[in-house]
């Protein structure tokens, strides 16, 4: 009996699929199917794959040419399953031609001509796209921003707001951008904001976006107000809006299994938490403002992990000599029912910025910058049972977190990475700092 494999994601199952398959089929007399893995589409930089692996599957299924189907998971798999089978013949789509000859040595290889004008990345594409508007004055982090956003489908960043008044026309060519000196009037032409501007006036751009209706992606703090912060998502409940909240890492793959496992148990019972985070802004020392800049970074592991009802905190707090506006550095100590945490930000003082999650069989450490997570290891007093994580991590997480907020928007609903009653935590962290509770100043 000759064997044939083939492999790729499905998505959006389409005749030139079905045309793939066909073809395929006729190499031999029995076809298997490998069907990448959603986490495995990840690490290959396929964000925007539309379908659930379960979903796939199905597509595949149902044109009745799969004798097997499996799922594909890690880079070299294709070797594995090629001697695991007996495989006699590898074939896929023409445009990866070259690519895989490399598998010549265990297999004979053919690479078929893909269905012409027709292709699931087209199929995304062409459906109608969130037109998106920026706010704020971060100009050098909305051209990075929108250099990720050309890896995800289906959004168009067409406008910016500039707080501003002084943003020049050679600046607005180079992002590329319809520049609105009137926010309501920006507003009229997008169906969602990306909200990047000062703490302060953050909330009334949420607000104005909420009652017209547009989804918002906002920068963590959302807010500096729990209160104001629960209004904000009660609005866009009230308004079937999708607010998010911006702090990259909690999308990155990394970082959701790292807490995966802290919520299996493999830690035993995490007693203790302490992540820093720094980084130097000595060019602008007066616009030090350590916990607003970090805090929720720091915070995000310590509130998704030991959760939010902590019984005390206290904040040790340092200004640098002169005229500076905000903290440079500070520290924030948590003291729970059976455990502890703290978290240590600072932009006028320099620290290892890593993440150490312990446990009562095991911890968590993670290097510096630990905030772009791509490796994590997980420590045993015996290392013999060490293992370390890798996942690759492109763009900083910038193009996960968009589409995970595309997919929200398409859904009509808010299932946040970022559970609400953590941004509302945060909120408190940051209310509580600026009344001066439980601060202590060295």
């Amino acid at each position: 009996m000759k064997k044939v494999i083939t492999y790729g994601s499905f998505d959006l199952f389409h005749f030139g699929h079905q045309r793939l398959l066909e073809r395929a089929k006729k190499l031999g007399d029995y076809l298997i199917v490998g069907i990448t893995s959603d986490d495995y589409d990840r690490v290959r930089g396929k964000i925007n794959v539309a379908q659930s692996l379960g979903e796939r599957i199905a597509s595949v299924k149902a044109t009745g040419l799969a004798d097997m189907i499996i799922i594909e998971e890690y880079d070299g798999q294709k070797i594995d399953d090629i001697k695991k089978y007996n495989v006699d013949v590898f074939t896929i789509g023409s445009d990866w031609k070259g690519k895989f000859d490399y598998l010549g040595n265990y297999c004979k290889v053919v690479y078929l001509d893909r269905t012409e004008g027709i292709s699931s990345s087209k199929i995304r594409s062409e459906k109608r796209s969130t037109k998106l508007g920026l706010v704020g004055d971060s100009y050098s982090f909305f051209e990075k921003f929108i250099k990720e956003s050309k890896h995800v489908n289906g959004l168009d960043i067409t406008s910016i707001y500039p707080e501003k008044s002084e943003t020049t026309d050679d600046l607005v060519l180079k992002l590329k951008l319809n520049a609105y000196k009137s926010y309501d009037e920006m507003l009229k032409n997008v169906d969602a904001v990306y909200v990047k501007s000062d703490y302060n006036k953050r909330v009334n751009y949420i607000k104005k976006a909420l009652k017209n209706g547009k989804n918002v992606l906002c920068e963590s703090p959302i807010c500096l107000n729990v209160e104001k912060c629960r209004e904000l998502f009660k609005l866009a409940e009230n308004n079937n809006c999708v607010l998010m909240e911006a702090i990259r890492t909690a999308y990155t793959t990394a970082y959701k299994r790292l807490t995966l496992l802290a919520e299996i148990g493999k830690l035993g019972k995490v007693l203790s938490i302490e992540a820093t985070c720094t980084n130097m802004r000595r060019n602008d020392p007066n616009r030090l403002a350590s916990l607003y800049e970090w805090g929720p970074n720091a915070l995000l592991p310590v509130f998704q992990i030991l959760g939010t009802n902590y019984k005390s905190k206290t904040f040790i707090t340092h200004n640098v000599s002169g005229e500076v506006k905000g903290d440079a550095f500070t520290k924030v100590n948590f003291l729970y029912e059976h455990a502890t945490a703290s978290i240590t930000v600072a932009e006028g003082a320099k620290s290892e910025g890593d993440l150490v999650i312990s446990g009562t069989k095991a911890y968590i450490y993670v290097p510096a910058p630990w905030w772009k997570t791509e490796y994590f290891e997980l420590r045993y007093e015996d290392p013999a049972y060490n293992r370390r994580y890798f996942y690759q991590l492109d763009g900083e997480g910038i193009r996960y977190e968009l589409v995970e907020f595309l997919q929200a928007v398409k859904d009509g609903k808010d299932v946040p990475r970022i559970e609400h009653d953590t941004t509302m935590a945060m909120c408190k962290i940051m209310e509580d700092f600026k009344a001066n509770k439980d601060v202590v100043k060295i």
